[in-house]
């Protein structure tokens, strides 16, 4: 017998995927129809109504409304009597989950709480996040998900996303045809090898594209179904994990070398295979040996970005930008030191040279205002221990090599330090105090992830430099005082960069993403800075504001597609603001009634009498 498959929802959903029908010989019942349900009874934009009956408004999340279905709406998809006699708005639901969240002390379980919502009332889950994003980006971004991700084994509930493993080697496209949503757009991978500054994660990283995707809603608006998380699941070499009996991932060392490629190389195949070429594929949390190789080969023939080091460098370099107007300078009269010299700091030095480059600076004298030191010490030609591989090459100095911060600092005498090492308590008050001796205004960011790695605390740098210092973290600090005036340090967040540039390039079907649009990127943040930003400071605009940075950075990344050729959406829109915003995810509810609609009565035409048909044959 035909038999109903209990994952894809519908017949008609198989047919729509192509997928054919099965048949079989087991002597087991078929699973009956009604309760062959599954957890998302819609695909797409668009809704058919024969597919969808009327519990799975209540059933699916991106359908349900809670206690928001009108009367009529009960009664005519017949749920009326599944639900409390309670009306409810979304507005109050809103005001009753924010009560809800606030009634947790430990920041894991308001995540729990979050992803809970998002499992039941998707609309709900995404206004709650967008309208309240200064109070609940730590907890669905970082540094909360830097728990989760290490409790992954013991909260996880529902997928979120594909876990796509090393065993499926030859079979990568069979695997993401498994994921329901016929038309992702954009796609955040990680192998989990880099989460944060945690380490080795394996499988665990699932949360870091979950989070990173929900900000893509969120934050520009981009229509939930179509981001897909996506976990490529190597192994690992974290030991305790590997011992832990919760660990949710596979149970093995990492693989390496000419395997490991192979296996990327037709993971990205797949996705083009299953979504086109202009998917947007975003690297998020590959070790620093892998982020690099990645981004390089594929830059040019997928659409494809590493966040660490691009999105990263993107928010950082517009700080830079921010702070000129404090110094009065340009990139070209700043001397600039980074401690760390992984996928940040490279994205970054990289990012500089071409804002440099872009203010008429000559390269060679671009790379040589900028200085880095790795874990065995200063970047020098001439040091006799460390590997100079890659990108570090071009930041090594014909100087002799030194292995003290404390030294490197006194004698290079840098006016901006950037840490991007992981390494907590890294730049001491000597440092501190060192770099206020040297410059009126030292510029100073502590980019390590989360807080319990950054190179030092907003405190810390404020009392260190007489409240002197231009500063700015990768996680957020509370506020400081000192003497009489209060502090509040700006937060060089990433989801002020990618939520935007992902807009722009889905948009536009970007075939390729260059520098060019994480420096105009850049540019965009740093021009929505306020004076009064500055005045409180902070390098940045509050995060409440993000959704409009994220509009602007969208339309920048547009014009820059156009100009380049790099767009295939045709004609090109002229009101590009406009053109993007229809494109928006809606975050209210919309009606659940069918929609009708009313016929003109036909005409009176005089028909002919009906005769019986004379059959062939008969006489």
């Amino acid at each position: 017998p035909l038999v109903r498959c209990s994952l894809c929802g519908s017949l008609g959903k198989l047919c729509r995927s192509g997928t054919a029908a099965v048949t079989t010989t087991t002597t087991t019942a078929p699973t009956p129809l009604s309760d062959a349900r599954c957890y998302h009874e819609v695909v797409g934009d668009i809704i058919c109504p024969s597919q969808v009956r009327g519990i799975d408004h209540i059933r699916d999340p991106r359908l349900n409304k809670g206690l928001a279905f009108t009367l009529e709406e009960r009664q005519v998809l017949g749920i009326h009597g599944l639900q409390p006699a309670r009306f409810k708005t979304q507005e109050e639901q809103l005001q009753l989950c924010k009560i809800a969240v606030n009634r947790y002390t430990e920041p894991l379980n308001k995540y729990l709480y979050l992803s809970d919502l998002h499992d039941r009332n998707e609309r709900l889950f995404f206004r709650f996040l967008s309208e309240n994003i200064e109070d609940l980006m730590p907890i669905v971004y970082t540094p909360t998900v830097g728990l989760a991700c290490q409790r992954f084994g013991l909260i996880y509930r529902r997928p979120h996303g594909l876990f796509v493993t090393f065993n499926d080697r030859g079979h990568i496209f069979d695997v993401m045809k498994n994921w329901p949503e016929p038309n992702v757009r954009a796609i955040c991978v990680t192998d989990g090898e880099r989460i944060l500054g945690l380490g080795d994660l394996g499988a665990c990283g699932m949360g870091i594209p979950v989070g990173k995707l929900a900000l893509y809603t969120a934050l520009a608006g981009i229509k939930p179904h179509q981001c897909l998380p996506i976990v490529v699941d190597v192994g690992t070499n974290n030991i305790d994990l590997l011992e832990d009996p919760l660990y949710v991932g596979l149970r093995q060392k990492r693989v390496v070398g000419r395997e490991y490629d192979d296996f990327i190389d037709e993971f990205m195949e797949a996705v083009v295979k299953r979504y086109g070429q202009n998917t947007l594929i975003q690297f998020e949390d590959f070790g620093n040996h892998n982020a690099f190789r990645f981004l390089d080969k594929y830059r040019n023939t997928y659409c494809t970005f590493n966040d660490d080091i691009q999105g990263t460098a993107s928010v950082a370099v517009a700080g830079l930008y921010a702070s000129k107007r404090i110094t009065g300078k340009s990139f070209k009269d700043y001397t600039f030191l980074f401690a760390g010299a992984g996928e940040a700091a490279i994205g970054i030095a990289d990012l500089v040279v071409k804002g440099m480059v872009a203010e008429g600076v000559p390269i060679e004298e671009a790379y040589s205002r900028i200085f880095m030191v790795d874990i065995d010490g200063l970047l020098t030609k001439s040091r006799k221990v460390g590997n100079l591989e890659g990108h570090k090459v071009n930041y090594a100095k014909d100087i002799e090599p030194m292995q003290d911060l404390e030294q490197i600092v006194s004698t290079i005498k840098p006016s901006v330090l950037i840490g991007a090492s992981a390494c907590a308590g890294l730049f001491t008050p000597k440092i501190l105090r060192t770099m206020a001796d040297n410059n009126e205004r030292p510029i100073i960011f502590a980019l390590s992830n989360p807080t319990s790695k950054a190179e030092c605390t907003a405190e810390e740098a404020y009392t260190n430099t007489d409240a002197r210092v231009i500063f700015s973290s990768g996680s957020p600090f509370p506020p400081v005082t000192v003497g009489d005036k209060t502090y509040y340090p700006g937060q060089g967040n990433n989801a002020y960069i990618f939520p935007g540039v992902g807009l722009g390039v889905i948009c536009t079907g970007t075939h390729h993403i260059p520098d060019d649009m994480f420096l105009i990127a850049a540019q965009e943040l740093a021009n929505f800075v306020e004076p009064a930003d500055i005045e409180r400071g902070s390098l940045y605009p509050p995060l409440s504001s993000i959704r409009d940075v994220s509009m602007n950075i969208a339309i920048g990344v547009t014009k820059c597609a156009y100009d380049k050729g790099l767009a295939s959406t045709y004609p090109e829109p002229q009101d590009k603001r406009k053109w993007l915003e229809d494109q928006l995810y809606n975050f209210n509810y919309e009606t659940s009634m069918p929609v009708t609609w009313a016929w003109p009565r036909m005409p009176y035409i005089k028909t002919r009498d009906l005769v019986p048909t004379k059959l062939y044959g008969k006489k």
